[in-house]
């Protein structure tokens, strides 16, 4: 018989410090072990882990110092004070990631199935601020059920204290969403504040009402996965940046993002040894990208081959696919990337595109990451959709992301890079530090035939032969005003470089600009375009 379930009027206090410790033991043993073996196995059941299984896979072995273990809920009513387990409901501490301190909480599903309560909320409200004043990132893997209704508002003002937090601490510390379970309601407006969103497939959905709501008010029946589940996120609502099949993957994933992370933004990235020559060139970028501007490639292999061993970690990478937003390093630096992706609807600038990268610049200003822009860019895409759908106010949000950067900012023409969108993809006008073009470039406010269509209208169709007149003043415009050097005659690009001394060209650039020095006026704050 323990000191939690002793018999009425038997008393089974320790009188002395032994005795008291091997209490504290026990209760400890009992808060570790969670609810009961029953509980456990109906989480793994269902392909989960607990969550403190959770935690062991993220944090270094051994560094996890718990916060509140002991911490147990004060409500009574709805048979609540029957049940008081220890923790609420969630795990909280720190511990370190590859040495380095992250903070962390844990939904415990097998608790109240990780609803949020009063002393629930109070444990998360208190390990975000010590993340705060500690300027360590914050993960939190969550698996709740939402709000504890037996606690009624006390437990909304709870989610409150949270997107109040995590409202402070934005670009400030890391926030990494962990999605490990259902997130339904105004619980999802936490992942949405933070910095990245995680999802695991089949297991973790989020959605603000749930298929029967749906249901019952559009008559539309769907699916939870279908709503919400991973794949809708990472693909259709951008709402999810990594999605992967299992938890361990994922878990694995977290910490290879953190490592490329600073710990605030008082910091730098992690710089590390690079055993990839900063000089090596590479013959290989010669024949990747064609010269014919209207033939499609896949820019990730450029990347591959300017990137550290050709390793990058893609964010967003199965949303708005006709930009590539990733991370990587260059000679052991962490660097954001910003490309164009011509294999797909060309490398055109749309609405999700625009939002896509605008995210990711501010993300990568925020944190001292300077950003690297690929241009292959033919414009932003026509369309009676797009132009409904707001492409001026979204296409603004990435102007304003890189006007707003203080960050060192290089860009790369490889190829084509046509009217407002050469401007936008960070154009030396809009603040680029450097500006380099391959003699593969094509700056200029529209290709060639449409400038032709407009500049020679009549003199095209006056002509005998019309189509012979348009090929040839297409050809003359081409001469004229989009040859490979007209821009660096102009000082609108700083040169123009070999495809093959790209790597070590962009690596001596961010050397020299390690020590830059940016101030933005004295201000609240900007009103950026929504």
């Amino acid at each position: 018989m323990t000191v939690l379930d002793e018999a009425p009027g038997e008393s089974t206090e320790p009188t002395d410090a032994r005795g008291r410790v091997a209490e504290l033991h026990e209760i400890r043993v009992q808060a570790l072990a969670g609810p009961s073996e029953k509980a456990t196995e109906a989480q793994h059941a269902k392909g989960k882990l607990t969550g403190r299984e959770r935690i062991e896979l993220l944090l270094d072995p051994g560094s996890f110092q718990e916060v509140e273990q002991l911490r147990r809920h004060r409500a009574v009513g709805f048979g609540l004070e029957a049940k008081k387990p220890y923790t609420d409901g969630v795990i909280t501490g720190w511990g370190t990631v590859e040495g380095r301190t992250v903070f962390v909480y844990a939904h415990d599903f097998r608790i109240f199935g990780g609803a949020l309560g009063e002393a629930h909320a109070t444990k998360i409200h208190k390990i975000m601020d010590m993340a705060i004043a500690a300027g360590a990132p914050l993960v939190s893997l969550n698996d709740g059920a939402g709000a504890r209704i037996q606690e009624g508002v006390s437990a909304l003002a709870g989610y409150g204290g949270i997107f109040q937090r995590n409202t402070k601490a934005s670009g400030v510390i890391p926030q990494i969403s962990v999605m490990l379970g259902p997130c339904a309601g105004g619980a999802a407006y936490s992942p949405a504040l933070t910095d990245f969103v995680f999802m695991v497939r089949e297991t973790s959905q989020m959605f603000i009402t749930g298929p029967d709501v749906v249901k019952a008010v559009t008559g539309e029946e769907i699916t939870q996965n279908g709503l919400g589940g991973a794949d809708v996120h990472a693909e259709t609502s951008g709402v999810c940046h990594f999605a992967y099949d299992d938890e361990e993957t994922c878990i694995g994933e977290v910490r290879y993002l953190l490592s490329l992370l600073p710990q605030n933004n008082r910091e730098n990235p992690p710089r590390v040894e690079s055993t990839d020559a900063a000089d090596r060139r590479s013959e290989v970028l010669l024949d990747l990208v064609p010269a014919d501007g209207n033939r499609p490639y896949d820019m990730t292999k450029v990347i591959e081959e300017i990137v550290d061993d050709g390793e990058f970690l893609e964010v967003h990478e199965r949303w708005a696919r006709n930009i590539i937003c990733a991370l990587g390093r260059l000679d052991g630096q962490v660097v954001g990337i910003v490309a164009n992706q011509p294999q797909t609807l060309a490398g055109v600038l749309d609405i999700e595109a625009s939002e896509k990268a605008a995210r990711f610049v501010q993300m990568c200003d925020a944190f001292n990451i300077p950003i690297v822009t690929f241009l292959d860019v033919p414009g932003f895409l026509p369309g009676v959709d797009q132009e409904h759908g707001g492409i001026i106010r979204h296409g603004a949000k990435l102007l304003y992301a890189y006007c707003n950067a203080t960050v060192p900012r290089i860009s790369l023409i490889l190829r084509k890079a046509y009217g407002g969108a050469y401007i936008v993809m960070d154009s030396q006008s809009i603040g680029a530090d450097l500006t380099y073009a391959w003699p593969t470039n094509e700056i200029a406010v529209m290709g060639a035939e449409g400038a032709a269509n407009v500049i020679f209208r009549r003199q095209i169709a006056d002509a005998e032969d019309p189509e012979a007149m348009r090929a040839r003043m297409v050809k003359e415009y081409k001469s004229e005003l989009m040859h490979p050097y007209y821009a660096a005659e102009r000082g609108l690009v700083d040169d123009v470089i070999a495809p093959t001394e790209t790597r070590e060209i962009l690596i001596r650039s961010l050397a020299m600009l390690q020590t830059k020095h940016a101030d933005l006026p004295s201000r609240k704050h900007g009103n950026p375009p929504q």
